[in-house]
C-alpha cells in the first residue's frame, strides 16, 4: 500500500481547478503524482491511499479535477477497487469526492466529455480495455 499526502508530496496550499488559472491546481496534482501513482497500484494490484490532512485547505474544483480525472482515465469501479481517500480533519470532501465527484465523472467518461487540459504535461496513464496505455492523451486547450 502506498500512501500520498498532500502536505508533503505536493503542497501546503492547494490551489483551484486548472494550471491556467491557479498554481498548485488539482490538474498539475494529477498529471504530477496522481496519475503515476495510481497507476503503479493498478499495475501492481495494491491500495492508493490519498490523506487530504494537514494543508491549509481545499477549493472543492481541486479535488473535483484531480480525482474526478482519475475517473475518467481508469472508471469508477476500477477506482473504488484501488482508492482509499482519508481525511479526519475534513471528513466532507472525501464525502462529497466519493458522493459527487466519482458519480459525475463516470458520466463524463461515459459520455467521452474529456477533461480539459490547460497546460503541458508528460505522458499520463489511462486504463484502456482493462490495460494501462502511456500517451499524451490531450494537448492543452489555447486561449
Amino acid at each position: 500500500m502506498k500512501t500520498i499526502k498532500i502536505l508533503t508530496d505536493f503542497n501546503e496550499y492547494p490551489g483551484l481547478r486548472n494550471c491556467s488559472i491557479s498554481e498548485n491546481s488539482g490538474e498539475l496534482f494529477y498529471h504530477k503524482i496522481l496519475n503515476g501513482q495510481f497507476a503503479e497500484a493498478f499495475r501492481t494490484n495494491n491500495k492508493l491511499v490519498v490523506d487530504l490532512d494537514g494543508t491549509g485547505g481545499y477549493a472543492s474544483s481541486f479535488l473535483d479535477e484531480a480525482f474526478g480525472n482519475l475517473v475518467y482515465d481508469f472508471t469508477l469501479e476500477i477506482v473504488n477497487n484501488i482508492l482509499e481517500i482519508i481525511s479526519l480533519e475534513e471528513p466532507h470532501w472525501k464525502s462529497m469526492i466519493e458522493e459527487e465527484t466519482f458519480k459525475q465523472w463516470e458520466t463524463r467518461r461515459l459520455n467521452n466529455q474529456a477533461p480539459k487540459v490547460t497546460a503541458s504535461h508528460d505522458s499520463w496513464f489511462r486504463n484502456v480495455g482493462g490495460k494501462l496505455v502511456e500517451d499524451i492523451w490531450a494537448l492543452p486547450i489555447v486561449a
